[in-house]
């Protein structure tokens, strides 16, 4: 570690490893699931207690309703877990947001439910990277951070949401409330292994097309009938006829039908939007409501859209620029090269982006093959991301700005 003041190198070197991995091996024990009510009740618990060692008010936020249409075209609530909120000196001049997510992609049935060490510092289990390391490690960060006289300065706003996996439908509300008035974001997605960040991210849209067409006998009376399937095939091909440089659109599912003999009356077609910049967006929607027009009148179906583009896309900005060229800077006093590039994943990084907050999202752990049963914890990296976390925060607290 070079280019550090004195308090600076004395907070950095109390982040220590053991109690980190230790958090880590216990909150990955619980299955949390973003379906498992009780997995993520018992891992906010978990989480209170352990961020209840920061100073400020600590919430279980009740999460926002959340439709979802069902496969017969009937839309129901589906219930999410709370979401965690930590407030410290809310009347401070600078201010910064700092979120993670307590569910993984593993539910509570799901086959991977164990940890293993691959072989030596390198730890295979359900969310130890995706992202119960990365929330160790803003923990740790924190911590650290709160020993240098000058934090008191700055006040902040940790989230740990419930829902991120499945879009963050309950808590996206929430996340544009809590990014008002913030100077900049850091978010605890992994980072690749060999340390390269997340940069530009492409937004995403999730929709479901309910169709309802005419029941009729296949052999008696079919032109009598309107085939909502052959309309929703229909409507799945003329959406990714829109792919183009820019916006990926994947026609994922078409669900409905009929007895073979019988002309179907009903079907759903879940379609997802990747593009790659605001201007995309609103283009996409026009040309997804006019070809849902087009359908209803040609099929003689109705049609109801149901969805949203829930991730705005997310641009380097000059503001995002500065606080990249920041972890940039404390990576290199630290002997870290730290890099970045665009990815078509998305994250809250994307929801924090598009309120006008400049965001590094990918600040936790280097692991990979998350989403899987191979995802994996370099844990190494534990200290190494938490210093590199710490030395940003505290060169913001330091400066006042970015």
């Amino acid at each position: 570690m070079q280019n550090l003041t004195p308090s600076e190198h004395a907070a950095l070197e109390r982040i220590e490893h053991d109690p980190m991995l230790a958090r880590v091996q216990h909150w990955a024990a619980t299955n949390s699931g973003s379906g498992n009510l009780a997995g993520l009740k018992a891992t906010a618990d978990m989480l209170a207690d352990s961020f209840a060692s920061l100073p400020g008010d600590l919430q279980l936020r009740t999460p926002e309703p959340v439709e979802k249409v069902r496969s017969d075209g009937a839309i129901e609530i589906v219930e999410h877990g709370s979401h965690l909120v930590l407030t410290v000196r809310p009347e401070a001049s600078v201010q910064l947001l700092f979120t993670g997510h307590m569910d993984t992609v593993f539910g509570a049935d799901h086959s991977f439910q164990e940890q293993r060490w691959l072989e030596d510092g390198i730890l295979n289990g359900p969310g130890v990277a995706d992202m119960k390391g990365g929330i160790s490690v803003m923990l740790a960060a924190l911590t650290a951070a709160e020993r240098m006289p000058e934090f008191d300065r700055v006040g902040y706003q940790v989230m740990i949401n419930s829902d991120e996996e499945v879009g963050s439908p309950s808590s996206a509300p929430l996340i544009a409330e809590l990014a008002q008035g913030k100077l900049a974001a850091l978010t605890y997605e992994p980072a690749l292994p060999d340390g390269t960040l997340a940069g530009e991210r492409a937004g995403s849209g999730n929709f479901s097309v309910i169709l309802t067409g005419k029941s009729a006998h296949a052999g008696r009376n079919p032109d009598e009938g309107r085939n909502a399937v052959v309309a929703a095939a229909d409507l799945a091909l003329r959406l990714k006829s829109l792919t183009r440089a820019g916006l990926s659109v994947n026609p994922a599912r078409i669900e409905g039908g009929s007895p073979n003999n019988v002309v179907p009356d009903h079907a759903v077609l879940r379609v997802n939007f990747r593009p790659k910049t605001p201007e995309n967006v609103i283009e996409t929607e026009k040309l997804l409501r006019k070809i849902v027009a087009e359908i209803t009148i040609e099929h003689e179906v109705s049609v109801h859209l149901h969805g949203s583009f829930g991730r705005p896309p997310k641009p380097i900005d000059e503001g995002s620029a500065r606080l990249f060229s920041l972890v940039k800077s404390c990576g290199a006093d630290l002997g870290l090269d730290v890099a970045w590039k665009s990815t078509g994943g998305v994250c809250d990084g994307n929801n924090i982006a598009a309120c006008g907050v400049p965001v590094v999202d990918t600040m936790g752990v280097r692991g990979g093959s998350i989403h899987s049963a191979d995802e994996f914890l370099i844990i190494e990296s534990l200290v190494e991301r938490a210093r590199l976390s710490a030395l940003t925060i505290m060169r913001i607290a330091a400066k006042g700005a970015l």
